[in-house]
């Protein structure tokens, strides 16, 4: 539970909440009372909707002064009716204005003063970043101008769908009930893979969007929201780049935990894949250097070696044709080039614009008592630093442990720790099972700043969905120092100048647009998703590498797709 403390007690609790802090949260809440929502109701008419902006007539106390010899009132009266509506139209865009992604250069390191001489370089290296960081950021904030399929819009954007027999998707989804022995999954394959609604009987959630999604879910949902990508054509000739919806995750998973399942059970449907695409003209083009597809899972799933039936997973990464395509997963190989991380799906599907905006400014409004936190177990690791964190956490006044245990249900309740995340400047997350965890992204979604303590944990993960300049949004604490007992958490973020704390702050909050999967079942107006975010990268990818060849789809020499048959069918 969270403590609750006054603004006084809160002050001195963290060095974040400061008098200015509390003014810009005080005001932000009181924007947010039932008592503005006309006037925002009425803005929102007038400036989101485009509708005709009120004009003010005379009233009657202007007549009558007028009648009466009071003309010099009325100049007046119109001066204050014009201030009246800037002051309402600054409000209006200062509440719903589309959020910048990009803020001034955030330290990795601990800084001991922010107002000595250490303190002047480290704002004066934020300015020298803050250019930088915005052009790496904001390039797809927003969409370009929706296509809707039409050529101009559309030109040089065209992404081609393989019609893929059912074997390669919709059949493994008709097994859902049987991928873990332990659990049916069918119920996360509701609403275009979303999952059903989250239970938001606490508030933590928004009323809209919010869905029980699995982190290893992306599979479909990734396929739904192409299918509502708005520069589709049915001519592969004109694509810029070629999806293929094999469901990659969900087949490997079915297999992982079976009893009796084999290596050729497990490379089976990969390798039949293969055959059916380079038998097709589609491939033929680029050698299948255009095509890409994705597996929701992490890339250790689909790495063993060839020559071992008994590892993990299957073979898939090792198929030459495969490595001709662009593959997608929630966690790429750190050593190779063909493979690109995309983020994990939170539980925000928003299915506008509006429902993200609002969102934003909800949590731009949060107040956050707790400088940080963690949430989640420890590891019978040894070389696991959770333990550090745990104890560290576990005594430090400013930070707040959700403790995950087994047999306990706590971390399987989404608003348990999603209301500890919007209540705390930065969330520690270290390396799970693998090197990433779905908490980074929902820690992001809570306005959080991630701590993390492996460059692989994001960093050298998701190069297209996050800011180049890594400390912009996030703290790299290595975990050779926790491990050491080198470094104190709470000494380090605490010595962080609190004003570069909320910019971080609103960093973090900027990129939740390209961080989310939109609703499949609809399309955003106007702000781009994490599908757009990939699409827009693949397209650049795939134009760079035709390039190489020669400048055109029919480039590609025979042998060279030749050989990548021949490979695959011995």
């Amino acid at each position: 539970m969270l403590m609750t403390m006054s603004p006084a007690e809160s002050s001195l609790k963290s060095p974040f909440l400061t008098p200015h802090l509390l003014i810009r949260t005080d005001t932000s809440l009181l924007l947010h009372m039932p008592c503005h929502f006309g006037l925002t109701h009425a803005l929102n008419n007038t400036l989101i909707l485009g509708r005709k902006p009120f004009t003010p007539r005379r009233s009657r106390l202007a007549v009558s002064m007028e009648k009466a010899g009071g003309k010099r009132w009325l100049p007046r009266l119109l001066l204050l009716a014009a201030l009246t509506w800037l002051l309402m139209v600054y409000f209006h865009l200062a509440m719903f204005r589309t959020p910048p992604v990009s803020a001034p250069h955030a330290s990795l390191v601990a800084v001991v003063a922010s107002d000595g001489e250490d303190g002047q370089r480290f704002r004066l290296r934020q300015e020298q970043q803050l250019k930088r960081i915005s052009s790496a950021t904001t390039s797809t904030s927003a969409l370009p101008e929706r296509g809707r399929g039409d050529d101009a819009a559309c030109r040089g954007r065209y992404v081609y769908i393989h019609d893929l027999p059912r074997r390669f998707n919709a059949e493994i989804l008709e097994n859902c009930a049987h991928w873990y022995p332990w659990h049916n999954m069918c119920g996360y394959l509701e609403n275009g893979g979303l999952g059903e609604p989250v239970d938001n009987a606490d508030g933590v959630f928004g009323d809209e969007g919010w869905y029980a999604t699995d982190h290893f879910g992306l599979d479909i949902i990734f396929h739904r929201r192409v299918q509502q990508y708005d520069c589709l054509t049915d001519d592969s000739s004109r694509a810029a780049a070629v999806f293929v919806p094999f469901y990659a995750g969900f087949d490997i998973v079915q297999h992982l935990w079976g009893v009796n399942s084999t290596a050729a059970e497990k490379d089976a449907l990969s390798l039949d894949l293969v055959d059916w695409l380079t038998r097709r003209p589609e491939w033929r083009a680029m050698g299948g250097r255009d095509h890409f597809f994705l597996s929701g899972r992490t890339a250790y799933d689909h790495q063993r070696r060839p020559e071992s039936d008994s590892e993990w997973g299957n073979k898939l990464l090792h198929l030459p044709a495969v490595q001709n395509m662009t593959v997608l997963f929630v966690e790429k190989l750190p050593w190779t080039k063909f493979d690109f991380a995309i983020p994990y799906p939170t539980y925000f599907h928003p299915a506008k614009d509006a429902q993200i905006l609002e969102w934003q400014q909800r949590m731009r409004a949060m107040k956050r008592p707790w400088l940080f936190s963690f949430a989640g177990g420890a590891r019978n690791d040894p070389y696991s630093i959770r333990h550090h964190l745990i104890r560290q956490c576990g005594a430090s006044s400013f930070c707040k442990l959700v403790q995950c245990r087994k047999n306990e249900r706590n971390c399987l309740i989404p608003s348990n720790f999603m209301r500890v995340f919007q209540g705390t400047r930065f969330c520690l997350q270290p390396t799970g099972d693998t090197m990433t965890r779905r908490s980074a992204f929902d820690a992001i979604m809570a306005g959080c700043v991630p701590v993390f303590f492996h460059p692989d944990s994001a960093h050298t993960q998701y190069r297209w969905h996050l800011p180049e300049a890594h400390d912009a949004y996030s703290v790299l604490i290595p975990e050779a120092d926790v491990r050491a007992g080198n470094v104190s958490i709470e000494e380090t973020l605490r010595a962080i100048p609190p004003e570069v704390a909320e910019r971080m702050t609103e960093t973090v909050i900027g990129l939740i647009p390209r961080l989310v999967y939109a609703d499949p079942r609809s399309r955003l107006e106007t702000l781009g998703d994490a599908v757009d975010v990939t699409l827009e990268a693949i397209i650049a990818r795939v134009n760079k590498m035709r390039e190489e060849m020669g400048g055109g789809r029919g480039q590609m020499l025979q042998e060279q797709n030749d050989d990548a048959g021949a490979q695959q069918r011995n």
